[in-house]
């Protein structure tokens, strides 16, 4: 029995120390199948070692067999940062990705108040994962490579985030996850002096017309008329029926704006 100890307590110092050197050489994640490959040893072992040092806060488990390094600043929140390693997380996961909505707003400088869940954009439905404090939320889209992106540098490498069009428009068609319209359209008259009207037009066909009617409509009730006006001139040239800007609620006696043929059903108020 001592020697099963010795060996296990060796293992241990062995994957711990392996850590280290990772975090030394700027790398803040890794998979169980890296452990294995760089020590060796049997697979009960190496998953004994790892959930030790998860227990002592050293490292954080967003999803199974993917691994992310905390440094010691970090050990309260229990992770650092979802920008340090959604990269490599969503790699590992064999998804096309970027980040989005709420979060993608606030790295281009919109959003007086930061969003509490990390939000990324994905070409299939993955479940929530959490890293200590941090959340991520994964919404799924079939339009996910088509959609423009932008690559921004990270403390340890860089990821994927919508541009600012693209951030507009999926605030609108993820407007649950966005707050709902009164949120949407303060988040985009904060947003409007970094989105060109002409991406927006580039982004059009790509996504469904009544979201394209609501992004205009939206817009343009937060300050930024000017900027929808391409979008305004592209749906004049389509077929485009009346729609409401909640769809779970009836249109009552209001009337449809007749630029976006829009009934806007419930009142935005922009909160700044």
């Amino acid at each position: 029995m001592a020697t099963s100890r010795q060996s296990a307590g060796h293992r241990t110092r062995n994957i711990a120390e392996w850590v280290e050197e990772q975090q030394a050489s700027g790398r803040y994640v890794f998979t169980r199948a890296d452990v294995e490959a760089g020590l060796g040893g049997s697979r009960i072992a190496v998953q004994t070692a790892l959930r030790r040092l998860k227990q002592k806060g050293r490292i954080a488990l967003p999803r199974r067999g993917f691994y992310v390094i905390v440094p010691p600043e970090y050990r309260a929140a229990g992770s650092p940062p979802a920008s340090w390693f959604i990269d490599d997380l969503m790699r590992h996961l064999g998804r096309d990705y970027y980040v989005g909505i709420l979060t993608s707003a606030a790295l281009h400088g919109a959003g007086h108040q930061q969003p509490m869940m990390f939000q990324v954009i994905a070409d299939r439905a993955t479940r929530s994962m959490h890293a200590g404090r941090v959340q991520i939320t994964v919404h799924a889209s079939r339009t996910v490579a088509a959609m423009p992106v932008e690559r921004v540098e990270t403390e340890t490498g860089s990821m994927a985030v919508a541009t600012p069009e693209t951030t507009a428009f999926d605030l609108v068609r993820f407007f649950s996850a966005a707050g709902h319209w009164n949120h949407v359209a303060t988040v985009l008259s904060e947003l409007a002096e970094t989105i060109d009207g002409d991406q927006l037009v580039e982004i059009a066909p790509l996504v469904r017309l009544p979201d394209v009617q609501r992004l205009g409509y939206l817009l343009t009730v937060s300050g930024g008329g000017d900027i929808a006006q391409p979008l305004a001139q592209w749906l004049a040239m389509r077929r485009v029926s009346v729609v409401r800007l909640r769809t779970d609620r009836p249109a009552g006696e209001v009337e449809a704006d007749p630029q976006w043929r829009l009934i806007p059903n419930e009142p935005v108020d922009i909160d700044l």
